[in-house]
């Protein structure tokens, strides 16, 4: 389908990165999600609530569910992580909504999901129809006043009895945000996994997701203990980061530091759960839309180098532009959203376009192009360093056609399969490429507390850092941020070495040229030395 809305975000579609549909079901194999044929089914998804009072997916009233199926996909996204409240289900009070609901086929058709092959995952997100969340809503937690385990598991056991011959429906995140003052070890295993085996038998089709507890913000307790289950090849971990995960340490902190401190947390709390051998399925994450939270736009940059390292699944929080109703207001607006308030456009193209790089998988099963390289990702614009030849200056580009690079223990970062590498000629100008790769010049390492500035130095001694100018060319510059001034952000200076299989650009008819002028200008310098 043709719209303003598609013409609007054009230079983001062109970056677009969506892969064709998914032959489904879909499995694990180690920490990735797979599809039939073993090739990974990398999850770039985006949250389409449906569990506020009325209990309907949002945005109907505005434009028609087609359209924005359409939409979904012309922005990239593979996949809907649709929310739903248990007692939609299970309470007779809801039932004129239950009968909309209870019929796949009229689900499909009101959402139009499926015809453009767009996956769906269903999150119980609560019990009670509303605004999630907080430690006092009565949902929190196993025993909370709206929170009865087993009308949970009976809610569960009909919605994935009523989607099993639904084959876009590819996962189930049994319950969003367990939090408040009841949460507690014990009672997670005991009835996460009653939770798991009740969706598993009644759907072995699909995905279980389970979440963790603190908001969704720790599943550090499985690192002792693994839940047992008696079935294989279905289980994800998900997990939860925003800005305001941290107060307002991204906006009061150096950056450096709150950026290694909250990575490692992270990672101590969830990201462990790669090394074993599970999918980690970032299910929520966002900033406010409008571009001026400056906690929001520093965290993102942090949060944009990592996910990009761990090639992590996500779904970005949300896709609402406003709200039939919530927290007790008519058309509230979400500064959160992708869509504007009237759902007729993009609320932000710039960091779409930025976040748009996410959905580029990097490597996993059925993504062996090429043999192990890397690639320098730069985290504040989505983009990753390119060449034009061995000649011209590094840019910034696309990251599907990225250099590939070997970053090797003496810390050169070498062309994959030449003798080029990397290397600091002036200050504030362009990085080269030269074959004398045995001066500091050619040394890279990461260094500060976030380990994304790429330091290497100059023939006087000095220290530089990898940058870009204002044409997104590669630069060197003084390295900036690494004292404790909490006003400094470093983000162009941020890279991010990431390991991939993806094969960039096919350059090599111009290649012969360039390297004939680059040896000769790398000659003549060695002679002037």
């Amino acid at each position: 389908m043709v719209t303003l809305f598609y013409f609007f975000l054009f230079p983001l579609l062109a970056l677009s990165t969506a892969t064709p549909a998914a032959a489904l079901p879909l499995s694990t194999e180690s920490r990735w999600i797979v599809d039939e044929s073993g090739h990974r089914a990398k999850l770039a998804c985006v949250n389409w609530p449906s569990h506020l009072e009325v209990m309907v997916a949002e945005g109907l009233s505005k434009k028609p569910a087609e359209q924005i199926s359409s939409e979904i996909i012309d922005l990239g996204f593979n996949c809907v992580r649709l929310t739903w409240p248990l007692f939609l289900f299970t309470n007779d009070t809801f039932s004129y909504s239950q009968a909309i609901f209870q019929e796949p086929r009229t689900l499909r058709s009101h959402l139009s999901l499926a015809k453009k092959n767009v996956m769906i995952i269903l999150d119980n997100h609560t019990s009670k129809p509303g605004w999630c969340c907080s430690n006092f809503d009565g949902n929190g937690f196993f025993g909370d006043v709206y929170f009865n385990p087993d009308l949970w598991i009976k809610g569960l056991t009909r919605v994935a009895t009523i989607f099993n011959d639904t084959p876009h429906v590819v996962a189930m995140s049994l319950r969003n945000e367990l939090r408040g003052s009841r949460q507690n070890v014990d009672d997670w295993y005991r009835y996460m996994q009653k939770g798991a085996e009740a969706v598993h038998a009644a759907n072995p089709n699909v995905l279980v997701i389970l979440s963790g507890l603190n908001y969704d913000r720790d599943l550090s307790f499985l690192l002792k203990k693994p839940v047992s289950l008696s079935f294989l090849n279905k289980l994800v971990f998900e997990l939860h980061w925003y800005g305001f995960s941290d107060g307002e340490a991204w906006e009061n902190g150096n950056l450096n530091q709150v950026c290694g401190d909250r990575v490692g947390e992270t990672m101590k709390k969830a990201g462990f759960l790669l090394d074993q051998g599970y999918p980690l399925f970032l299910s929520e994450f966002g900033v406010d839309m409008r571009g001026t939270n400056v906690n929001d736009n520093r965290y993102l940059n942090c949060f944009m180098g990592w996910a990009a390292e761990l090639d992590l699944d996500w779904a970005l929080w949300v896709l609402t532009g406003s709200y039939y109703l919530r927290q007790g207001v008519v058309g509230f607006d979400e500064t959160y959203g992708v869509y504007n308030w009237n759902w007729c456009g993009a609320r932000n193209q710039t960091i779409l376009h930025k976040i748009s790089a996410l959905q580029y998988p990097f490597k996993g099963p059925g993504y062996s192009e090429a043999r192990l390289h890397q690639v320098i990702f730069h985290p504040m614009t989505g983009l990753c360093v390119k060449r034009l030849s061995l000649v011209d200056p590094l840019v910034l580009g696309p990251c599907s056609e990225a250099e590939a690079w070997t970053y090797t223990p003496q810390k050169t970062l070498t062309i994959k399969g030449t003798y080029f590498c990397l290397q600091a000629d002036k200050l504030g100008k362009p990085a080269k490429l030269g074959v004398i790769c045995s001066y500091a010049s050619s040394k890279w390492e990461a260094i500060s507390d976030s380990k994304m500035h790429l330091s290497s130095k100059l023939k006087d001694g000095s220290n530089v850092c990898l940058d870009i100018d204002s044409d997104n060319n590669i630069v060197t510059n003084n390295c900036k941020c690494l004292d404790k001034n909490s006003r400094c952000d470093p983000g162009s200076q941020w890279f991010k070495i990431i390991d991939s299989t993806r094969c960039g650009a096919d350059d090599s008819l111009q290649e012969i040229s360039s390297i004939v002028k680059l040896i000769s200008k790398n000659l003549l310098a060695s002679f002037s030395l």
